[in-house]
């Protein structure tokens, strides 16, 4: 009867030693498939979803997810569209524990230069968040040219078409202080 004993508690010590050693093969595993997940695949994840974005210079977004690029994203609010970069962000709320790769080479390269380049063909006004240390600043206008790093925004009065006499001044902005920039939906007011 003793050996009995002896050998189921010999037998669920292996039992749970195995359980355990499988539980940290896991653990390990799920650690080192951590480390090669990037944030924008969290991001892609949460296409669809509300989300919110804090801002290093103090400022939020709110909206629903509808684009991530290659160093930027797009939210849908109510009445507008917000481009972030990501530069810009400070912390994310909202985003599930999913991941979601992007296998095209072209999607993945859609960077935010793309997306400026496009407000300035289509002539869209745009409030643009310059962030710092210091807090944030808006300026309203055109971007009038998309540089390498840098926008060149014409402040026109606004609602008016983008035309020399009423531009009031342009301003030369790195991307490196771009913290968001809103526009209009298109169709929308």
């Amino acid at each position: 009867m003793r050996w009995d004993a002896l050998f189921n508690d010999m037998e669920s010590q292996l039992a749970e030693a195995d359980r355990l050693a499988l539980e940290s093969e896991i653990s390990e595993r799920t650690r080192a498939e951590m480390v090669g997940l990037r944030l924008d695949d969290r991001l892609r994840a949460a296409v669809g979803y509300r989300i919110t974005v804090h801002l290093l210079c103090g400022e939020s977004a709110q909206g629903e997810l509808t684009h991530v690029g290659a160093d930027a994203l797009v939210l849908d609010e109510e009445r507008r569209q917000v481009l972030i970069p990501y530069a810009a962000a400070a912390r994310y709320v909202g985003l599930g524990r999913h991941v979601r790769t992007e296998d095209s080479p072209v999607r993945r390269s859609i960077g935010l230069a793309h997306s400026l380049r496009a407000l300035a063909r289509d002539r869209t006004e745009v409030t643009v968040t310059i962030g710092g240390g210091v807090g944030a600043a808006r300026v309203e206008g055109v971007i009038d040219r998309v540089g390498r790093d840098y926008i060149d925004l014409a402040a026109v009065i606004p609602g008016e078409a983008r035309r020399t006499q009423s531009v009031g001044q342009v301003s030369a902005i790195p991307f490196t202080a771009l913290a968001m920039i809103r526009s209009h939906k298109a169709g929308g007011a």
